[in-house]
């Protein structure tokens, strides 16, 4: 499935986007449970995205956004067992949060949303059941 991200520049509304889970298996990145949510918000409102890990339950959701045209950034991370997410740099625990609704089911919420939170939002996790790494 092809995607191109959009960014709506309407004053009043914020287009967010989730495409897709992304899980890791030893060096390569596979893309699951390929989805794509469309979020139209005015501004001042609350975003939230689930992501689900699947069979992954000791490892953390990763958060990634994505403006059209740019690389992905570093949000936030989050494991059912901590307390509270590590951000990525440049993003405020006031602004971007998680919760877990299980040791799979990954939420990011997205407080008072502006325009400049218009992207596509990614989740991703490790998958470490990988036994044995293969190099060339």
């Amino acid at each position: 499935m092809s995607f191109t991200p959009t960014t709506t520049s309407l004053d009043s509304f914020i287009n967010i986007s989730l495409t897709g889970t992304w899980k890791a298996e030893g060096r390569f990145l596979h893309q699951w449970t390929p989805k794509i949510i469309f979020i139209i918000l005015t501004k001042g409102e609350t975003a939230t995205m689930d992501c689900n890990l699947g069979t992954v339950t000791d490892e953390s959701a990763r958060w990634y956004k994505q403006v059209p045209g740019g690389v992905p950034q570093f949000v936030l991370w989050f494991l059912h067992s901590f307390s509270s997410p590590t951000h990525g740099s440049g993003f405020s625990s006031q602004k971007f949060t998680s919760t877990h609704q299980s040791q799979t089911d990954y939420r990011l919420i997205i407080n008072n949303v502006e325009e400049g939170d218009s992207a596509v939002y990614y989740c991703n996790t490790w998958d470490n059941s990988a036994k044995e790494e293969v190099s060339q």
